[in-house]
C-alpha cells in the first residue's frame, strides 16, 4: 500500500529566497517538501490580503507550514484564513510584546517609514536585515540566500513586522527559536522549543537539528 505523502511548505524570512531551506531534508517516503517564494505587495496591501494570496500557493490538503523569522508572521496570518495540518514558526516572534525595544520604537515614533532601504543594494545591509549578520565572512556565505532587494518590498515588510498587531501566540502554533538570536532577543519562552545555540540563521546553520527533529515535531 502507498503511503500518503505529508506535504511541507517552507516560507523564507524576509529578503531571503527559498534556497535557504536547500539543506532541509526528510524522509522522502512520509514528507514532499515545497518551497513558498516572496512576491511583490500590491500598493498598500495589508498583511490579511498578502496571507490570503500566499495561501493560494499551496496547493495541497492537510499541510504542514513553516516559516522563518517575517514567514513565521507571514504563517501565523495565513493560518488564520486557511487549515493546516500544523504551522511551525522558527526565528520569529509569537505577539508583538516579543517585538525588541528598538522595533516597538520604531512604531510608536514611525521611523521605519524613513529607514535607508534604498541602501539594500549594498548586500551586507540586505544580510543585516535578513539574517541578523554582520560579520564578513557570514555576509560572504549567505550572499546567495539573499533575494528580494526591491524597496517597496522591504518598507512593507519592515512595516508589517514593527506593526504586527497579534496580542497572543496561537495555541496550535509550535514556536522553535535559537537562545542566540539577536534579532528577536525576547522569544524563547511560553512554552518555545530553544535550540541551543541558535542565532536568527539557524535555519542555514542549524538544518542538522533541524533534519533530525522536525519529523517528530510534525507528528507529536
Amino acid at each position: 500500500m502507498n503511503r500518503v505523502l505529508t506535504h511541507v511548505y517552507l516560507m523564507p524570512g524576509m529578503a531571503a529566497n527559498p534556497t535557504i531551506f536547500e539543506y532541509i531534508k526528510l524522509p522522502e517516503d512520509k514528507y514532499k517538501i515545497h518551497w513558498l517564494e516572496w512576491f511583490l505587495p500590491k500598493k498598500n496591501e495589508s498583511l490579511t490580503s498578502y496571507a490570503k494570496r500566499m495561501n493560494e500557493e499551496i496547493k495541497h490538503d492537510n499541510v504542514v507550514l513553516l516559516g522563518v523569522s517575517f514567514g513565521g508572521i507571514l504563517a501565523q496570518e495565513m493560518r488564520k484564513y486557511k487549515d493546516f495540518k500544523k504551522i511551525i514558526v522558527v526565528s520569529s516572534i509569537k505577539s508583538h510584546h516579543e517585538l525588541p525595544k528598538r522595533m516597538k520604537l520604531a512604531k510608536y515614533t514611525k521611523i521605519y517609514k524613513i529607514l535607508p532601504t534604498h541602501l539594500v543594494k549594498n548586500v551586507e545591509t540586505l544580510a543585516k536585515y535578513a539574517f541578523g549578520e554582520t560579520m564578513k565572512k557570514r555576509i560572504d556565505n549567505y550572499r546567495r540566500y539573499l533575494y528580494v532587494s526591491d524597496k517597496h518590498y522591504l518598507d512593507w515588510s519592515i512595516k508589517q513586522i514593527v506593526c504586527w498587531d497579534q496580542e497572543e501566540p496561537m495555541d496550535d502554533v509550535i514556536y522553535i527559536h535559537g537562545d542566540k538570536d539577536t534579532v528577536f532577543p525576547n522569544s524563547c519562552t511560553n512554552g518555545t522549543i530553544v535550540v541551543k545555540g541558535g542565532t536568527h540563521a539557524m535555519i542555514i546553520t542549524k538544518y542538522h537539528w533541524f533534519n533530525e527533529n522536525l519529523p517528530n515535531i510534525i507528528e507529536s
